[in-house]
């Protein structure tokens, strides 16, 4: 091909980026990539004998050899170098040109950006990426947000690179402006608690009941044949299976218990509590992974406040059962808390999210993808007004059936003083929605009787304060 008249270009060749350019190459489309660093244009230049797939360190190259008007996906690091990339593009786009943004940027920085390249007459979006450096390559689940007009732009291509399930691909227009972005950061909040329930559920197994790794691995394969069928449940069962480099121990047993985060679970704590939503278990995964990174201070503390030998006092198969019915509850529960962010978002920010549209695209793809989904789906093409999955009746019928192991699972773990914060709050969190009277009258009185902020009674309009003393 020659040097001018690209389909598609994309800023930032690492990773995710190389991957999901050759992506889309694989589709038919002719791509052109751009990064300072030589080593990786020189990269993809050598991953990718075909012609229709070009790599530059120069921008202006770049930009000159785009069709018009451009389609561009800068994946970079959220941030500054977000900014800095649109500011050395800008000046050299035209009007009616297409940026977008593929990286886990925070909303609010999106919805400033959109505006101002929107007063410039550049379409500008926000595209959340789900699916890791395979995903990228094979297939992602794509959150694409900002107009409709500049969706329909980018339509065609982002449909062949998306994954597809029956058929259909997994993207979708989310919503205006930030929608995009929003959605894919939940997306990460329930990956968080989901990643922990299921740590959770694997320190229950093998301290308090005493699993081997071969028996764990076992467990969670035929787990995954079943309801809890997720992506995430998957690579649980491959870790459990890959020894280290001597080929006798596990890798998993080598690996320090101290985990890692890029705040994406973070902000989703921090707008849950900004919209006023409960989201008790990603709350907790978030917490546990902040506890985590002291480990010193924990080391410390084990002496301190010894745990004594624990000896279980139940039937293997039985708690087995438990824990299995714990995580499909807890699942249905994070789940749960996430689609009543982006419904109460929708509502707050002006997103029109469609929230069936939105668990169908999470089938497929990305890391929280899940065989419930469908359901989620379903329920939700069923009443789209629904506030709360948890309350559609196949899944309250669900709910009612798992709660009593979950219960159960809750009881074992204190017993054998096991922590299982977000298993724990995913039951709180049920319990209380559930709840149509809870104490917090006494709140209320508390606050009027230290502050005078006054509080509402039962059958009558208006608000009240009483002299307590």
């Amino acid at each position: 091909m020659s040097d001018t008249g690209y389909d598609f270009g994309m800023v930032g060749l690492g990773v995710m980026g190389r991957n999901l350019l050759l992506n889309i190459a694989d589709s038919g489309y002719s791509v052109i990539g751009l990064d300072k660093d030589p080593e990786k244009v020189s990269s993809l230049t050598a991953e990718s004998e075909k012609e229709h797939v070009k790599a530059t360190t120069s921008a202006e190259e770049f930009i000159s050899s785009l069709k018009s008007p451009r389609k561009i996906m800068m994946l970079v690091p959220a941030g500054a170098p977000v900014d800095s990339v649109i500011a050395e593009l800008t000046p050299l786009l035209s009007e009616g040109d297409l940026l977008m943004d593929g990286g886990n940027s925070y909303f609010p920085d999106t919805d400033r950006r959109y505006a101002a390249l929107t007063e410039k007459g550049i379409h500008y979006m926000g595209v959340g990426i789900s699916g890791g450096e395979e995903g990228a390559r094979r297939g992602p689940s794509i959150m694409p947000g900002g107009s409709a007009d500049s969706y329909d732009m980018i339509k065609p291509i982002l449909e062949a690179a998306a994954a597809k399930v029956n058929g259909e691909p997994c993207v979708t227009f989310i919503g205006h402006k930030s929608a995009g972005n929003y959605v894919k950061m939940v997306h990460n909040g329930i990956e968080y608690a989901l990643m922990q329930l299921i740590s959770e559920s694997y320190h229950l197994l093998k301290k308090g009941v005493g699993l081997t790794d071969g028996e764990l691995q076992k467990l969670y394969s035929e787990w995954n044949e079943g309801e809890l069928n997720s992506f995430l449940m998957e690579i649980t069962a491959d870790i459990f299976a890959k020894k280290d480099d001597d080929g006798e121990a596990l890798i998993l047993n080598n690996i320090l218990d101290r985990a890692r985060s890029k705040g994406t679970g973070k902000w989703t704590s921090q707008n849950a509590m900004d919209l006023q939503v409960a989201a008790p278990t990603i709350d907790m995964a978030v917490v546990v992974r902040d506890i985590s990174a002291i480990k010193e201070e924990r080391v410390a503390a084990g002496k301190v406040f010894p745990v004594e030998e624990y000896k279980m006092d139940a039937d293997k198969q039985t708690v087995i059962k438990h824990v299995e019915n714990m995580l499909k509850f807890a699942y249905i529960t994070a789940y749960a808390q996430g689609f009543a962010m982006i419904k109460k978002a929708s509502a707050e920010y002006g997103y029109e999210v469609n929230m069936a549209e939105v668990a169908k695209i999470w089938r497929g793809g990305c890391i929280i993808r899940a065989t419930m989904l469908e359901d989620f789906r379903q329920a939700f093409t069923e009443n789209e007004s629904l506030d709360n999955i948890m309350i559609n009746s196949g899944l309250a019928e669900k709910l009612s059936s798992y709660q009593t192991d979950i219960r159960e699972a809750i009881k074992l773990g204190m017993d054998a003083k096991i922590p299982m914060p977000a298993t724990m709050a995913s039951l709180s969190y049920f319990d209380l929605y559930r709840s149509s009277w809870l104490p917090l009258n006494l709140i209320q009185a508390q606050r009027d009787f230290f502050g005078a902020h006054t509080y509402e009674r039962i059958g009558k309009e208006g608000v009240f304060h009483t002299i307590w003393k």
